[in-house]
């Protein structure tokens, strides 16, 4: 795969060269209008500063960030021991360098995402919904897909697309609350025109108006191979698509919305948190392909590899292209991976039941086991000394 590795490498660099030319084009208008002639230079340098720190910080901070705007909270071995054999598994089938930190959501909607500035650094974080709904064999369908992500280096990519698209969205809040407020030059000399006034501060107002929209439609340089790539390569990580593709049709149907996913973390999504409709995942302006489509090509395969993925996708794509790299068709994926065939969800009960301990003893709850079997989930507010236990009445003492 390291061609698409390469590829995705060259678009990050595009990518922030992009950004920078529409951060300096605002700069450079808003320069002129705000502070008169001769201010665009000066403008240029504030957005290029601006530019500049932010890709600092899409570097050396922009997984934190994704992860905190997303509500994720930072989950050990002992709090959820399902989930991280999973995430073992997978991050030996991928062959990455070390295991990706792991993360919960407490959100009822399923859905997981990777982030992180390259393999050593990633990070995988699933929503609370998701461990509760899908069994052990869906899990690592999906885990796999994240591990695929990590290792295809398609996080560095959106890492960056998602916080430097946060950066044009500032600075044109910033320029049209100015000019909502008065700022810039007299409203007499951009009235008269003078010096070309006029058509600047249109140009400038088109610019800010247009440039939040810009920094959606620049996901449209990410090519959806990357997700088509992911879904290929999490059904050769664990040699059974059927995993992947009951997880992504249980993800799709289900009615909850995340509730803090955004525009600019919503791409890193393994399914588009904020695209529920089936004709709006087919959008061509969507950064996912068409769940349905997705969801039929793993089920065509036949077999857990890259070669059976790429005739399926031209079968239900009806192209005579694939989309597998040549240099991949050829190679096998690292450490197989043996799935255990689960039909009753034993363990999804379970790890429904970790999963709700966790973000219990997160909000401050005191568990209290009585002897009947039934478990007292005390809020930290409790202001009583004793609890009666509802199911034999046996007083404990908090």
């Amino acid at each position: 795969m390291w061609e698409q590795i390469a590829a995705n490498r060259r678009k990050s660099f595009v990518l922030v060269f992009v950004m920078a030319l529409l951060l300096a084009a605002l700069g450079w208008f808003g320069g002129e209008y705000f502070m008169g002639k001769g201010g665009g230079p000066t403008g240029v340098v504030i957005a290029l500063v601006v530019w500049f720190f932010m890709t600092l910080t899409a570097w050396f901070q922009g997984d934190n960030v994704m992860l905190t705007v997303s509500g994720a909270r930072k989950v050990e071995k002992k709090d959820l021991p399902i989930l991280f054999n999973v995430v073992e598994e997978m991050t030996l089938a991928a062959g990455l360098p070390k295991m990706p930190a792991v993360y919960v959501i407490d959100d009822p909607a399923p859905n997981a995402f990777a982030t992180g500035r390259r393999p050593e650094t990633a990070s995988v974080a699933v929503t609370s919904g998701l461990l509760k709904r899908l069994s052990r064999d869906e899990l690592q369908g999906v885990i796999a897909h994240e591990m695929a992500h990590v290792r295809n280096r398609d996080i560095q990519l959106m890492l960056f697309a998602g916080v430097l698209a946060g950066a044009i969205v500032i600075l044109a809040e910033i320029g049209l609350r100015g000019m909502w407020f008065g700022g810039g030059r007299s409203r007499s000399r951009r009235d008269s025109g003078q010096d070309g006034s006029g058509i600047i501060a249109i140009v400038a107002i088109v610019l800010m108006i247009l440039a939040p929209i810009l920094a959606q439609l620049i996901y449209l340089a990410v090519s959806r191979k990357r997700e088509y790539l992911a879904d290929a390569s999490a059904a050769a990580f664990t040699r059974y698509p059927e995993g992947l593709a009951s997880a992504l049709e249980k993800i799709s149907r289900a009615p909850d919305k995340l509730s803090r996913a955004t525009s600019a973390t919503a791409p890193m999504y393994i399914i588009n948190p904020l695209k529920r409709s089936k004709k709006m995942a087919a959008n061509a302006t969507s950064t996912h392909p068409p769940i349905d489509e997705r969801i039929r090509i793993l089920r065509a395969m036949g077999s857990g590899s890259f070669a059976a993925y790429d005739r399926s996708y031209m079968k239900i794509k009806g192209a005579k292209k694939g989309v597998i790299p040549g240099s991949a068709l050829t190679e096998d994926p690292i450490g197989p991976a043996a799935p255990v065939r689960e039909k009753v969800s034993a363990s999804q009960r379970e790890n429904a039941r970790q999963v709700d301990d966790f973000f219990y003893r997160q909000d401050g709850y005191h568990r209290i086991e009585c002897p009947c079997g039934t478990v007292l989930k005390i809020p930290p507010d409790f202001h009583s000394q004793v609890a009666k236990c509802p199911r034999c009445g046996t007083v404990h003492k908090v």
